[in-house]
Order: structure tokens, then sequence, then C-alpha cells
């Protein structure tokens, strides 16, 4: 326990505290949402991990700024929904269970499809958990109630429903079409799923001779060997070198085809020579060409990125094996003209990075135009609300040039297609229930699709499946739109643009009204974080070492608005690992000091408040109004900065000081305690949606030592509201300058190396009489926090020597008070000292960072830092120097 008797312990410990609060969070019952007609709704649904494996950094983040936003509406009187659970992943599932299997020496054929998808549903149990272990030691205060699954039974039935229905609607096809297709997946991939890479490869030039003539096409490739499947030459009818080759005829290299030459405007003039060879089934800008020429489709690379029987005599070789074999012979034949360096952007499959292959492919396909309209409208008339708005662009030029989705997957682990064909009349049926003959012809002999649907295609159902549908639920009611969707920008097209057509199709409503959508989490020097890089870090390694509270907070404060990418750094863990201590240690000494006091209402120490309370009063409702606008506007990093700078510079720095001094010598101390007491419990309701835990632990050793009708969690306490009676800017502004004069008198001091120990006199000289009378009254504050012998306040004083001094911002003068027992001659050769050292230290860091090997292989934050080091040193240099001047002249 951290609370002994009175005594709340001197350090804090995550270990002991975070699972024990969760726990009694969760039973509790918390975290849970009813459907009640007395409270405002307020829902999220998380974006579901996927079972692939464990949580990491995007996930910590994309978890934080959630968990920030329930709890925060939570305590601002909401029925506050977070509805959890975990995605299968079909293709990313599948790939990880696949290279497992292989570490034991087998394939999924060694399994077949029965053992390989018990297998991976055992594998989805296992990350199941460790997911839902890992959301938990985060805090993340999910109804798990209603976890959801999106293969569970009645996850199924929506994704069926919405297949069958979209068939029924004309919006779902079945054909031959040219997709991406993946040789290591074995499956189709949409084009979103392809990543694009620049790659060094070679542009071939090979003569094309034509037939009956001793003329010759020259064409460029970057693919020879797709030029086995050449049906046609194709040139722009508008380039005139070519214009006397239309419509003649040549003869395929190698093979011997012949093969017309064509004119179309899709050809590029400008690539190669202008004259391009057209491979339909290998090539989606060739395969519409072929289309629109009625060219024939010849297949030369298979599924398995090998070379089909029509290759001819490179049939059954690797595409690349063939590509050198190919090239050696158009070189022996006389046909390769060239080859040229050529960088060039490659298809890569997101899942598995295996090159992708167009291919000809008989696919199904959801025509998305008609879909795209209703969710461009949508956002362009404000429905739906962008965060930051610089996104909405990419939202509607992806909407606005929209290609039909490939929604069919050659694999085993994801949701089956409700689909039968009869093998006597060619029927296709489409249902949710297995038929037992043809509709058409009667025939019992039917036989099922085998494959399944794309992993996001059921992720496009998310938000309103969780709640039911098709059934019309009370949850659909109630909470149907969600709230605000919390996501990355880069699943805006894979996820949220799809989220938003198929709600809005199947629910004639907006899924969430608005989209949040941060950054990726980078390392310290920006790269992304990747297992193959090994600079992944695990957040709950984070959470063992440091505690879940400093992570959150560490994230919401690197999270902007503008929804840059966050870098993160130990600095910055470490910096909100201090602040929790901050808080902890500001939390013991208000127990101490609160304990067995009975007295802590502000109302009935109204009278007694000074300017130091009225300061904190007035800047914590400042801070309530600053933070609560944050939050609304998804700002987060601005809210976490309010609340520490509120808490550790104005509560800590200069209120705590001072009430040290009040509380020890029983000067005004009720209406001191009272103030105490009533900051630190509203400063812990703003802190806990980013810091629960330490926040909890906190509230419940006051709910113990210091008022028990405090609520029985922090989590159900109200959200703190402004309050102008406790408001006072003149005294808050009265007690700001008495701060601003301290900190000239602490700097002056430091300046002039004076210790502490020392006493020494001040002179403050102010711009009227009205200062000099409000600042009177401040003296011995100002006396004590300033360690002087006196402080003296006057619009008329007499300055009798030249004494250092320094200006507040309204220009009143302050000045200390050397006296005769300065030592300036020791002064000034202690200060040539240290500007001699600072000196060289300047030099050798600026050597440093002109060194271009030093630049080339530190890391990014190793250079910022000694950068900003040398500023540091040049900064405190000419400070030295001022100082030094200023000896000089006390020394004339």
């Amino acid at each position: 326990m951290a609370l002994t008797g009175t005594e709340i312990s001197k350090r804090y410990d995550s270990k002991q505290v975070e699972d024990r609060w969760y726990a009694f969070w969760e039973k509790s019952g918390f975290f849970r949402a009813e459907v009640t007609t007395d409270k405002k709704s307020f829902c999220i649904v998380i974006p579901p991990p996927n079972v692939t494996g464990v949580l990491h950094m995007g996930h910590a983040l994309d978890e934080t700024l959630q968990d920030i936003l329930v709890r925060w509406k939570r305590m601002q009187g909401f029925n506050a929904l977070w509805i959890p659970g975990t995605d299968h992943a079909g293709i990313a599932t599948q790939n990880v269970i696949e290279k497992r299997l292989s570490q034991e020496g087998l394939t999924r054929n060694n399994f077949g499809r029965e053992k390989f998808l018990k297998y991976a549903w055992k594998w989805k149990e296992e990350y199941r958990d460790r997911i839902i272990s890992q959301l938990k030691r985060l805090g993340t205060s999910c109804d798990w109630s209603r976890e959801r699954f999106t293969m569970d039974k009645d996850y199924v039935k929506s994704v069926k429903e919405v297949f069958v229905r979209l068939y029924k609607n004309k919006l779902l096809y079945r054909d031959n079409y040219i997709v991406n297709w993946c040789p290591r997946c074995q499956t189709a991939i949409s084009d979103i799923e392809v990543e694009r890479k620049e790659l060094k490869g070679s542009l071939y030039y090979i003569n094309y001779p034509l037939e009956q003539s001793n003329d010759q096409i020259v064409i460029a490739t970057t693919r020879p060997e797709t030029m086995l499947g050449d049906t046609a030459i194709a040139v722009n009818p508008q380039d005139k070198r070519y214009k006397r080759f239309i419509k003649k005829v040549v003869v395929l290299p190698i093979i011997g085809r012949k093969i017309p030459i064509i004119s179309d405007e899709r050809v590029d003039s400008s690539f190669g020579t202008g004259a391009v060879k057209v491979t339909p089934a290998h090539d989606p800008v060739d395969y519409e060409i072929g289309l629109a020429h009625n060219l024939k489709q010849i297949v030369v690379i298979d599924e398995n990125g090998k070379m089909s029987k029509n290759a001819s005599a490179y049939s059954g070789m690797d595409r690349y094996s063939c590509r050198e074999k190919l090239v050696e012979d158009l070189k022996k034949e006389g046909y390769l003209l060239k080859i040229q360096n050529h960088l060039h952007n490659v298809g890569h499959c997101s899942r598995c990075h295996t090159i992708v292959e167009p291919l000809v492919s008989k696919q199904w396909f959801i025509s998305m135009k008609s879909l795209a309209q209703p969710a461009i409208k949508a956002v362009t008339s404000g429905k739906i609300g962008f965060s930051p708005t610089r996104w909405e662009k990419v939202y509607l030029n992806w909407l606005k040039n929209i290609k039909d989705w490939c929604i069919s997957r050659q694999i085993w682990w994801g949701h089956e297609m409700p689909v039968w064909y009869c093998n006597d009349c060619g029927e296709i049926i489409v249902d949710i229930a297995t038929p037992s003959k043809c509709g058409r012809c009667e025939s019992s002999d039917l036989e099922k699709d085998s494959d399944v649907l794309d992993t996001w295609f059921s992720s496009a159902l998310w938000p309103f499946a969780t709640m039911g549908w098709p059934e019309q639920t009370k949850e659909l009611g109630y909470f149907y739109p969600t709230t605000v969707l919390v996501t990355g920008y880069d699943i805006i097209h894979f996820w949220v643009a799809r989220m938003i057509m198929m709600g809005l199709h199947f629910t004639d409503n907006i899924p969430f009204k608005n989209v949040y959508l941060h950054g990726i989490v980078r390392d310290s020097s920006g790269k992304k974080m990747s297992k193959s890089t090994g600079n992944v870090i695990d957040p709950i390694d984070l959470v063992n070492q440091y505690g879940a509270d400093t992570l959150r907070f560490a994230l919401a404060e690197l999270s902007t608005l503008g929804g840059q990418d966050i870098l993160l750094t130990t600095t910055r863990i470490e910096g909100a690992r201090n602040f929790c201590n901050k808080l902890w240690n500001a939390a013991r000494f208000s127990i101490t000091n609160l304990t067995g006091h009975k007295n802590l209402n502000i109302d009935s120490n109204f009278h007694n408040l000074t300017s130091d309370d009225w300061f904190i009063l007035t800047k914590l409702d400042q801070t309530i109004v600053s933070l609560t606008e944050s939050l609304e506007k998804y700002k987060f990093n601005e809210a976490a900065s309010t609340i520490y700078n509120f808490f550790w510079h104005e509560f800590c720095d200069w209120y705590l000081e001072i009430i040290k001094h009040r509380v020890s010598e029983k000067t005004n101390c009720a209406a001191a305690r009272a103030v105490l007491f009533h900051v630190l419990k509203q400063s812990l309701k703003l802190l806990h949606p980013f810091i629960p835990f330490i926040t909890e632990e906190i509230w419940q050793n006051l709910k113990k030592t210091i008022d028990p009708d405090l609520n029985k969690s922090i989590m159900i306490s109200s959200w703190p509201n402004t309050d102008s009676k406790y408001v006072n800017l003149k005294e808050t502004n009265k007690a700001m300058l008495k701060y601003e004069i301290i900190n000239i008198g602490r700097n002056l001091r430091g300046d002039w190396n004076i210790p502490l120990s020392e006493d020494i006199n001040y002179i403050v000289k102010t711009t009227s009489i009205e200062e000099e009378k409000a600042l009177s009254s401040e003296r011995t504050g100002m006396q004590r926090l300033l360690h002087a012998a006196n402080v003296k306040i006057g619009y008329n004083v007499k300055i009798s020597s030249p004494f250092p001094s320094d200006v507040t911002k309204s220009g009143i003068t302050v000045f200390l008070c050397l006296g005769d027992k300065f030592d300036f001659a020791s002064e000034k050769t202690n200060l040539e000292k240290k500007i001699d050292k600072l000196e060289d230290e300047f030099e050798k860091i600026g050597r440093k960072i002109d060194n271009q090997d030093f630049l080339r292989k530190a890391p990014k934050d190793v250079i910022e830092n000694q950068q900003k080091k040398r500023v540091r040193i040049s900064e405190n240099r000419i400070k030295l120097i001022e100082n030094l001047d200023k000896v000089k002249s006390f020394l004339k």
C-alpha cells in the first residue's frame, strides 16, 4: 500500500498501483455504458488491432488519445462508450502463421485448409488475449462487455448481409480483370495494398522488325520477359514520328508472332522511344488498350511468378531468370539495341513486400463510384469534420478518382464469401443461407466459392456491425453515429473512407461525426519503426520501466493537431516521468499539511484569501477553460502542455513554495489549506484523463486521510467547471508582478555569485506611488523568497551606488545592493576564466558539427543536442561578458 497512517510513501511505485486500480475500475463497472435517456451519448469504436502479434507504439498512441477523450467525456457527464475489439487481418495473419509453420518445416498445404483454420483460430485466441492484456496495461477504459472480433458469429452475419445486399443492388460483380497479384501470398490485392518503391532497374531497347520489310520499330521496356505475351505495338496518334507505321505489322522477336502497330492516346510519347509494346495480360494500361482494340490476352507469367506454357522455351522459369535468359537471346539474335540504367517505381505487396505481378484474373469487385458520391458530400457539407483539415483534400482526391475495389482474396483465413456456383448451368447463387439446389436448373451440384473477403471489407462495417446491425438495436439508435474516430493518417483510404461509404449506404447515416488523424510514431532519428531496422520499441517495455502514466503523458505531449509524425525520445519519456514524480511529491506535501484539518472550504475562508491565493485560483480557472477548449479541438499536446505548465510552474514553483511558509508559521493557514485542497483536487481531475493511475492513487489517499466524502473513484468525479467568484485579476496581477520581481532578484544574485546563505539587500524602484503601495504589502514575502535581509520598495527611492539591476516588463527596476564587502577584482578574474572556458567549449563543438563525417554518422538527436548546446554556450558567454563589463565599471 502507498499509504501508512497519514503518510504517503516517498516514492510512487507504478508496479504496485496500476493493476490494483485497473481491477478496481473494472470490477466497479465504471467502464460500462448502457443505453439511457437521461444522458447525452459519447461513443468511440477502437481501431481494432490485428491479431498478427502484439501492440506497437502506434497502438499505444492511438489508445492513449482515445482514452483521454473517453475519460474526459465521462467526467463531463456523458454516457461514454468505448467499444473494443480485434481484427482477424486476413493476409497479414495468414502470413505470420505461415512463417511460424515454416520454422517447423511445414506449409499450409501440408496442413490442409480445415486443419490450418483450426490452427489460425488458436492463434487468434492466443494473440487476442495478449492484446487485451496490453490494452489494459495502458489503462484503456473500454467497455469489455461489448468486445468484438471481426469474425465472431454476429459479425459474420453482418458481413454476409452486406455482401448479399451489394449483389442485389448490382454494386457487386464478378469479372475477369487485371489485378495486383502477389506470388508469395497467392492472392489478388487491391490497389491501395500495393506499396510503390523506387528501384534501380534497366530500360531495354528492342528492335521489332516489320513484316516483309527491312524496316523496324524500336520499343523501350523495363520488363522484357513480358514481351512473350505482346499482342501489339502502340504509338500516340499525335506522334508524327510514327504515323507511317500505324496499321502495319511487326514480327515479335524470338517468338515470331505477327502483331499490329496501333495508335492510342494513352501512350506517353516522352517515354523511351515513344513506341511501346502492349501486353494486355500483364500491365494495367496495356489491359485497357487491349480492351479498346480487341487485342488477345496472352498470359505468360503464372500465379507463382513463373513463366507459363505460353512462354515457349522459357516455360517454367522464374520471371527474373527468364528476363536474364531472354535478354541474352535478344542480344545474340541482334534484337537488343542497348540497355540504360533506369529508376522506376515498382509495386510491392504491403504485407510480404514481394514484387506484385499484374495478372488477368476472375475476381469479385465492388462498383465504387456511386458509393463514393455520398461520402464526398458528407465531408464537403460539413457533416463529417477532419482534424487536421488538410486531410480532407487527401480523402476527397482519392474518392473523386476511385476505382472499383477488388474484394476477393485467394487465401484461407478470413470471411468466406456467401457464393455458390452451379456446375450444371453456371448460375451464380449469392445468399446468406446455404442453398440446397440451383434456383435456375434445380441441380444440387453446387460448388462454394473458395475465396475469402479482403480484410478491409469487414473492417469497413466496424462502427455499425459492432452495435448489432443488421438488427435495429437500441445501441444503434442511441450511440450511432459515433462521435469521433481516432486513427493514423496512413489508413485514410484503407479504412476511413470505406467506413464512411459503407455507413452511409447501409445505415443512411454517417458512421462518425469527426475524424482525428494522428501521425506515425518514429524513433529519435525520424525513422519508421520496423523489426528489420531493429528500432522497434515495445510500449509494454516502457510501461514496465516507467509506468503507463509516463508513457501516456509523453505521447499526449507529442501529439500535435497538425498530425505530424512523432519522434519518441528517451528525453521525452523521462520528462513525463519527472512530471509524474513532481505530482506525487506535491501530493505528499499536501496530504502531510492537510491531514487533521477540517475547515477546508474556500468559501468559509474567502475573506482571508491573499494575492497568492487569488493567483492560483485565477490561474486554475484559466487552465480549466484552456484545457477544455484544447480537448474539444483535439489539440492533445496543447492540453497536456497547459496542465503541465499550470501544475509545475504556477502551482508547485510558486504557490507551494509560498504555502510552506504560511503553513509552517501558522499564518493565515486555514485559507491556505482550503485553497491547497481545492486546487489539488481540481488539478487531479484535469490530469486524470492523461495519467489515470497516479491520479487515482492520490485521490484515494485524499479520500482516506482528508475527505471521506470524495467520490468513490476520481473516474466518476465531475470535470471541473469555471467559476467567476474564484477569479480576481487585480490580485492575480499583483502576485505575478511580485513573482517577476523575485525572479529578477534571484537571477541577479546568481549572476553575481552571491550564495543564498549571505544576507543581501534589494531595492525595488516602482513607476508610481500606486505600485509602491500595492507592493509594500508583499514585502515580507519577497524578502523571504529572495533570502534578503531587506527589500526596500519605493517610487522616490534614491540609489546611492551603481548597483547591478534589471527591469520588469512594466518598468519597475530591481537593484542588487552588493555592498562594500564584495570583491570586484576576484569576480573579474573568475568571470574571465569562465569566459575562456566557454570559448574553448564553443570552438570544440563548432569543429565537431562542421565535421562532415560526424554529421553523416551521428544520430539526428545527437547532432541537434550539440547544436543546442553550442547556442546555450554562446548565450551564457554573452551574459558573462555583460557581467564582466559591469564589474570593470565598478573597478574604475
